[in-house]
Parts: structure tokens; sequence; C-alpha cells
């Protein structure tokens, strides 16, 4: 129960990895204000859970896109629980199509709510622990795109790579206030967003080639992100932690080839 008295604030918390985070914090002892945009059914499940994990929850529907709706989250989290001591945003939209074809409207939208969408969390989870003081920490759900050129996901590869510039540029501009913030690079994660646009058989077949032979599961991002808030990662700070099987290694290679197959 290391984060016991803490409160947490969780963007995109009603499925996939930000539901896994929210009861991870709530196992670890922080109460939480959970934000979702759809997915209701969902998010009142989450609820009872952490309620039965015996901790305290509030449900914050909303659109991350907007900025004024973000500030109205926080007040209403603030208001229930007092203060908020950590911050993950992890809330993303993501529209896959060759750039020149794309529909710009969901161009536009993976942008707003992945890139504003985290800025916006950063800004008022950050004014929030400036001003009651004793300091923070806020995690980045980024993504590997951030860095590797996917094809048909030009509108999310941008996003993701302003925010992990973003979270960097955060953390050297509050080390003096002691609120840290970090990055997490989930490598391709079986969650329900992914299934948009994977088989069954597609996430069978490609995970069994990756270099641990399968896709991560939401949990095992949701354990990275609570160890970053944790008062056991007080000396980091401005990081990227990468938790993706080894997706980032040349698994193309791995029974040595020289090029993919």
């Amino acid at each position: 129960m290391e984060l016991a008295g803490k409160t947490v604030f969780i963007t995109g918390a009603s499925i996939g990895i930000g539901r896994q985070t929210a009861l991870a914090f709530a196992r670890a002892g922080a109460d939480v204000a959970a934000n979702y945009f759809s997915h209701e059914p969902e998010a009142q499940s989450l609820a009872e859970e952490i309620r039965q994990l015996g901790r305290k929850i509030i449900l914050l529907p909303g659109d991350v896109a907007d900025l004024a709706a973000v500030e109205s989250l926080f007040q209403q989290a603030v208001a229930a629980f007092g203060r908020i001591d950590l911050a993950v945003s992890n809330a993303a939209h993501s529209d896959r199509d060759l750039f020149h074809q794309a529909d710009l409207a969901g161009f536009r939208r993976s942008i707003d709510v992945t890139m504003w969408g985290a800025f916006h969390v950063l800004r008022t989870a950050t004014r929030q622990m400036l001003a009651q003081g004793g300091g923070g920490s806020i995690v980045i759900v980024s993504s590997p795109h951030a860095v590797v050129a996917v094809p048909r996901s030009m509108a999310y590869n941008m996003a993701k790579a302003a925010i992990d510039q973003m979270g960097r540029t955060a953390a050297i501009e509050l080390a003096e206030h002691r609120i840290r913030v970090n990055i997490v690079h989930p490598g391709w994660i079986d969650t329900p967003g992914e299934r948009k646009f994977a088989s069954e058989e597609t996430i069978e077949r490609a995970g069994a080639k990756l270099p641990w032979g399968r896709l991560g599961r939401p949990d095992e991002i949701a354990r990275g992100i609570v160890f970053l808030s944790s008062p056991q990662s007080d000396y980091i700070t401005g990081t990227t932690l990468t938790i993706d099987g080894g997706i980032k290694l040349p698994w193309w290679a791995n029974r040595g080839s020289a090029v993919p197959e």
C-alpha cells in the first residue's frame, strides 16, 4: 500500500491500459479520479471493482481534447478528494489510413485527443500540484510510434512524438517544484483499441513473431506506470520507460535472416 493516502487522476480509464492502471493504483492504496469518454458500462464496472478493493473512486466523463472540460474534471476531483497527488495521461485516439487519403476530421481528432489532450492534462495537473504544494508525479503514456514511422498512422505518430518532447520539457521545468514527469512506451498491447484494427488470427500470428512471443497485457503496462508514480522512483524524472517485450529490437532477424520475412 505504498500509495495509501494518495489520489490519482487517470484519463481514458474505462478500458485497456487505463482501466488496468486505475486498478493497479487502487491496489497500491490510492483513491482514483477516473476520466473516460466512452464505454460507460465498463466505467461503472471499474468503479465497482475499485470500491471492492476498499478505495474511493469518482467517475469523470469528458473529452480531454477540450481544455475547459479537463479543468472542470480536475475541479470535480479536487472537490471530491481534496488534492491530486498523481496524474496519468493515457487517453488517445487513432484513425489509420494513408495520410494523403485520410479523412481530415479523423486526422485532426487523433491529434486533438492524443497530443492536445495530453497537454491539457499535463498543464491542469501541474497547476493543481503547484497550487497545493508537496510536489507530485505525472506519467504520460506515449508509444514507440513516437520514434518509429509506422505507416498509415501519421497523425498518431506525430502526436506521440510531440508528447514525448512535451514530457521531457515539462520534467526540466518542474524539477525545482519536485513534480516528476515521466513517459511510458507500451509496445504492441492486446487492448480493445488494438482490436479495432487486428483480428484474433492476426494478433496470434504476428504476436508469435515478436521477441517475447506474444502481445503485451494492459496490466503489465499498469505496473510500470505505478512504479514511476511511487515514492521508490523519487530520483526518476524526464525518462522514458519502454515496456514492449523487445519489439524495438531487430526481431525480424531473430532466426538469422538478414531482412524481414
